[in-house]
């Protein structure tokens, strides 16, 4: 017999229903289900069966086949540095007319000076953690390089992240990127290809199908 689904509905067993009649009811994540193979009450979102279904609701669940290897995110990194190049050279270009405009002397900028120096690699930074925290938290599930290499960004459920978490993310790359980069090696060996600042904010990248 193949309708052997059971919910929970407010604290009530309610079946039994098919696997397509509960698609149809618009399950979410953590509706509680009793499977045909199941001893206990399940989350929808760990039941295989409900992958597709939770997929074409742009909910990728990570798992041990679809997590991200450290060279497909590496490829989207090279990608995402030449687009942040271009962002950043846009706005140096925009700032310069604007300081034009208003009639500060811009030619006496020195950009070798110690003090300037320190204000451009902290704007370099911020711009870098907004431009990846932005996309992250977009129904994108991250940045253009990302998007290109077909990657996506995303919790233990499998849902895109909030702004906070996606900032606390690539904040985290600052850790990630001491000593040679290791929180970003750790992508190599870790069993969930988790880098440092993944660990910390709790998220997975994954591919796409």
């Amino acid at each position: 017999m193949i309708n052997t689904y059971y919910i929970l509905q407010d604290g009530e067993k309610t079946g039994p229903y098919t696997q397509y009649e509960l698609m149809d009811m618009d399950i979410d994540v953590k509706t509680m289900v009793l499977s045909p193979l199941g001893n206990d009450w399940q989350y929808a979102s760990d039941l295989p069966e409900f992958y597709e279904y939770f997929e074409s609701k742009g909910i990728y669940f990570p798992t041990e086949d679809n997590l991200a290897t450290f060279w497909w995110r590496l490829l989207a990194y090279v990608i995402d540095y030449i687009v942040l190049v271009i962002i950043v050279m846009i706005l140096g270009l925009g700032l310069g007319v604007v300081l034009t405009l208003t009639g500060y002397p811009v030619d006496k900028f020195d950009a070798e000076t110690p003090e300037n120096k320190v204000l451009l690699n902290l704007a370099g930074i911020v711009i870098n953690i907004l431009y990846h925290s932005i996309f992250e938290a977009t129904y994108m599930r991250g940045s253009i390089g990302k998007l290109v290499c077909k990657l996506a960004v995303v919790d233990a459920d499998g849902q895109k992240l909030s702004f906070g978490r996606a900032f606390k993310r690539n904040s985290g790359k600052i850790l990630s990127s001491i000593v040679i980069g290791i929180g970003f090696l750790n992508i190599l060996w870790d069993e969930h290809r988790q880098g440092w600042h993944d660990q910390i904010a709790k998220t997975y990248v994954i591919v796409r199908k």
